[in-house]
């Protein structure tokens, strides 16, 4: 029960738990080159088990407030950061999703660990940890199996939009949608266009966009 309580060993123990947390779910993180790395990760979770750990000095010793309270603060909080690490490109497409929840997690294994809550900390982290290492090759597979296919495509502005949908249904698959970005202009004579099509499942992605990069008038496609 000491390790429960507030006590130089446990103070220390939650700390040095927290900033090996974070650093493991930052390292990740910033091997891929993003936004929020390994500082941002270990500043999150350390801070947030500070924040825990003074709620429940407080509560312990002056035998007052709400012994969550704080930490509820952080929750709601540190969605504030994580929103910083999202952005819209040009093209339409959403990076920093995984950055932000990745926060988001990585606080809440610091409010575990400020609680003394090791258990769940140690579990829940490891678990996060796999998630953003292991599960992401698993992400890509069912990405790479999907019958659903949204291309960003540059073309030329004497193509006509028809022709080229046509082009594109010959090859096997079946047009959602063709939305043209009347505010975004890669260049002079170049247009944007997002498709959204369903393949079939024994059309091979690869083949597939190989095929319509060669139709003529396609300039660049990139798959969001």
């Amino acid at each position: 029960m000491e390790l429960r309580e507030i006590t130089y060993l446990s103070i220390a123990l939650r700390i040095v738990f927290a900033f090996l947390m974070g650093g493991a779910l930052g390292w990740e993180r910033e091997r891929r080159s993003r936004a929020a790395g390994l500082r941002t990760y270990m500043l999150v979770c350390v801070g947030a088990c500070i924040i825990m750990l003074t709620n429940q000095y407080i509560y312990q010793f002056f035998h007052t407030g709400d012994p969550v309270r704080m930490g509820a603060q952080v929750v709601s909080g540190i969605g504030f950061l994580g929103a910083g690490t999202i952005v819209v490109t040009k093209r339409n497409q959403i990076k920093g999703l995984t950055t932000a929840a990745g926060l988001w997690a990585a606080a809440a294994v610091g409010l575990a660990l400020g609680i003394g809550f090791y258990e769940a900390a140690i579990v829940g982290g490891l678990l996060i940890f796999l998630i953003l290492t292991a599960v992401h090759s698993l992400d890509s597979l069912i990405r790479k199996n999907a019958q659903r296919v949204e291309l960003y495509a540059e073309v030329d502005n004497k193509v006509n939009v028809g022709q080229l949908a046509r082009s594109i249904r010959a090859l096997g698959v079946t047009i959602s949608s063709i939305q043209l970005d009347h505010e975004y202009a890669p260049s002079a004579g170049v247009r944007a266009l997002m498709i959204t099509m369903r393949k079939s499942k024994k059309l091979k992605r690869e083949e597939l966009l190989s095929s319509i990069q060669e139709i003529e008038g396609i300039m660049y496609i990139e798959e969001l």
